[in-house]
């Protein structure tokens, strides 16, 4: 499969639709452990994606220069604390594949990897600490395992999309280690991250629209 300018919008419209069916569960995750408004900033963040992208000449864009794009105006819509993570993903993801008009599976496979390097690295965790690295990175581990298989992107993003679930559910048995909810330590307990609930809302939403 080769992944053009316009099927990353598209990626991104779609990410956007998710988001917003989701906001509710996700605010209510969130009102458990945190200030009950991450369905909100995802939502809020991904519509303006969605904006910034509609005014790009798709035609003549690479890739690198959709997702510093959708860098930049998620940061500038989103003040919470997912606006640097998502922020510094997009622009890990531009640089992993920088110079290429089209993308390959493999090259998306990078992308996905780089998006939850940067996630990681900007949010200085690392993966049993209760955030959306629980999610994103056994879903780039399950992604880059599956290409290297031979697999197709669609059943590497079903393998990440499946990884990402389990690593959602998981963050329930952890307390959280990072941000406002280890305030509450065991308290915390219990609960799904609502970052890696999200996290695999968007990459269910990747996996839809590029299968």
């Amino acid at each position: 499969m080769t992944i053009a300018a316009f099927d990353l919008k598209r990626m991104f419209d779609a990410i956007a639709v998710a988001m917003e069916a989701d906001r509710d569960r996700l605010c209510q995750l969130d009102g458990v452990i945190g200030d009950a408004d991450h369905g909100i900033a995802m939502a809020l963040g991904f519509n303006t994606v969605r904006d910034a992208l509609a005014s790009l000449d798709l035609a003549a864009a690479e890739p690198t220069a959709l997702l510093n794009t959708a860098a930049k105006s998620f940061l500038n819509a989103v003040g919470a604390s997912c606006g640097p993570l998502y922020a510094t993903a997009f622009m890990r993801a531009a640089a992993a594949v920088r110079g290429k008009a089209t993308l390959a599976d493999a090259d998306f496979v990078a992308l996905l990897q780089a998006m939850a390097q940067g996630i990681k690295d900007r949010g200085k965790a690392e993966t049993g600490e209760k955030t959306m690295v629980d999610a994103w990175q056994p879903a780039a581990e399950a992604a880059g395992a599956s290409n290297a298989a031979g697999k197709n992107l669609a059943e590497s993003l079903q393998a990440a999309f499946a990884a990402a679930e389990r690593g959602a559910e998981s963050t329930k048995d952890m307390i959280a280690a990072k941000g406002r909810s280890s305030r509450l330590g065991e308290r915390s307990l219990g609960h799904i991250d609502p970052g890696a609930a999200s996290a695999v809302t968007v990459i269910g939403a990747m996996r839809d629209s590029l299968a």
